[in-house]
């Protein structure tokens, strides 16, 4: 990857953990920095089934990749601190952002114990890989202006006053990662509380080349979801800002010809700063 001169270039450094989002799947949505990074690498510590493995060893053909799927907490934490110790430049890929649903905070909890230095790259989440495959927006102005990313409980339980019922109480965009294989229980508890109607999509695997969109409602998407063969690697999202009619009338205030703000003088005088003196 060829990166422009006038680019400032962040600085890698041996010894040191780099939680790294490798994006929603498409190689194309890996970020720059973290291209820069994988290819300094000498150790990628990554989960096999989440990643596009093939483009990102090609990032990092020299360094030693080790698939993390069939490793314990404390076995990853392991690779992780001995290739720190060699003086390796170390990887920790992650699928989408690390920040969601990443365990990142059991990881760099013992690295700190250890004085091992670490520094988390942002990614694309599959949230946002998932609103574009849709071609929708997540908040719509006086329809939805808050999105909750949750998940239902399995063997990780959800905390008290996030069960999913709670959240639909407030009437936000819910996206709900890591339940599609209890759509029928997790359509069961939302229509508890939302009409059946309310609108839902299913998108499976986000970006990668078999992505799969599916939209209805509550009282269908199961149902379609089902008919897909979707049991994994997949979010809902549910709410009204994914409703086509509710989209066609909405209108944001902040670029409305009367709405004046600190770049745009609503009287047509020019600028705010051309029009209001010193």
């Amino acid at each position: 990857m060829t990166i422009p001169n006038d680019i400032p270039v962040h600085p890698v450094r041996s010894g040191s953990v780099y939680f790294v989002g490798a994006g929603p799947g498409s190689p194309d949505l890996l970020t720059v920095r973290a291209a820069r990074i994988l290819g300094k690498a000498s150790r990628v510590v990554y989960a096999g089934s989440l990643v596009p493995e093939e483009f990102m060893h090609a990032l990092a053909p020299e360094a030693r990749w080790v698939d993390s799927a069939g490793l314990t907490r404390e076995e990853i934490v392991d690779s992780l601190v001995e290739g720190a110790n060699r003086g390796e430049v170390v990887v920790r890929l992650a699928s989408g952002d690390p920040a969601i649903f990443g365990a990142m905070a059991e990881m760099t909890t013992e690295l700190d114990k250890q004085g091992i230095s670490w520094e988390v790259v942002p990614g694309v989440s599959s949230v946002f890989a998932s609103a574009a495959a849709l071609g929708r927006d997540l908040t719509l102005p006086e329809v939805s202006q808050t999105v909750i990313l949750t998940r239902t409980a399995g063997r990780t339980p959800m905390p008290e006053g996030e069960e999913i019922e709670s959240l639909a109480r407030h009437g936000s965009t819910l996206v709900i990662f890591l339940s599609i294989d209890r759509i029928e229980e997790l359509v069961e508890r939302l229509t508890s509380v939302l009409p059946e109607k309310t609108p839902a999509a299913v998108v499976a695997r986000a970006s990668w080349p078999d992505e799969i969109l599916i939209q209805g409602d509550l009282s269908t998407i199961a149902v379609m979801v089902r008919a897909a063969k979707i049991y994994r690697q997949a979010l809902m999202i549910v709410g009204k800002a994914l409703d086509p009619e509710l989209r066609k009338s909405a209108r944001s205030r902040l670029y409305a010809a009367d709405f004046g703000h600190g770049f745009r003088d609503p009287s047509g005088g020019g600028t705010p700063s051309e029009s209001a003196g010193p």
